[in-house]
């Protein structure tokens, strides 16, 4: 993407509806220029015109399906070579909602490929011009189940507890390259992703179910703050301190030479 604005561009993942299209508008009204990917052509297609008339920005399509290898490749190197890459939004993603037992494990090879191969490569191809630049961002969209493995389906569980992990690893090797990233944890969010995962939006707790602009609203709020997790429905953020600082408890006990004593076999 060629273009005058200092701004340079956003490129989301994932664009055509929901979260992602939210996304398009809202970096839009901040005056960036955009790059929109997914695999439904006419879906992104209106999504681009409306941003795009209604901000003035210039806004690119690209139709793409993430979880084909080529596809994959094509972007990737679309993205390597565009210097006016600014922002990554790693939006696309499926789920499920079926256990292992009662699934296709070629869709769940799809999914993993999609939330986590997918997901590292298009990071992977921005970061060497966002790092010469000292400047830019990379937001991944993961899930609160990437800390509730009991909900839903295990894969997708873990496929986003990746996308968790390895944005917050990412944050210790970026934190003094001027590069910001931001892991986002939504919790059920009015979207057709429920619709694909097999269980219909309207069957879960209205009062669980926030919408895709509150979303993105309270996540680009975090964004602006420089917050590394941010999960937009938690309303005390010393829940997930604790949460943080017992997970990093653990750290002097992990690895030892000798085996606990509570495993020690006595004869």
């Amino acid at each position: 993407m060629s273009s005058a604005n200092s701004k340079g561009a956003v490129v989301i993942t994932g664009a055509s509806g929901g979260i992602g299209a939210v996304y398009a508008d809202r970096f839009a009204k901040r005056g960036y220029d955009l790059l929109l990917i997914a695999r439904d052509g006419e879906r992104l297609n209106n999504v681009a015109d409306t941003v795009s008339k209604q901000n003035g920005v210039k806004v690119e399509t690209l139709v793409a399906d993430l979880t084909d290898k080529p596809s994959l490749l094509a972007v990737e190197a679309r993205l390597k070579a565009d210097k006016n890459v600014s922002i990554l939004v790693n939006n696309a993603g499926f789920g499920g909602t079926k256990s292992l037992v009662d699934s296709d494990v070629d869709e769940l090879e799809n999914m993993i490929f999609l939330n986590v191969t997918a997901l590292t490569r298009l990071t992977s191809a921005v970061l060497p011009n966002l790092i010469a630049k000292k400047a830019g961002a990379v937001i991944n969209v993961s899930s609160v189940v990437a800390v509730n493995p009991d909900a839903l389906n295990g894969t997708y569980s873990g496929s986003k507890a990746y996308v968790l992990n390895f944005t917050q690893s990412l944050f210790n090797t970026l934190k003094d390259a001027g590069v910001q990233v931001q892991a986002v944890l939504p919790g059920a969010t009015r979207t057709d992703f429920w619709d694909r995962a097999g269980l219909a939006v309207h069957n879960l707790p209205e009062k669980n179910v926030m919408s895709a602009e509150d979303c993105v609203d309270a996540s680009l709020v975090a964004f602006d703050e420089k917050e590394l997790v941010t999960i937009p429905a938690l309303p005390d953020v010393e829940v997930w301190n604790r949460y943080e600082q017992a997970r990093l408890a653990l750290y002097p006990f992990l690895s030892s030479k000798d085996a606990a004593p509570r495993y020690t076999t006595k004869f």
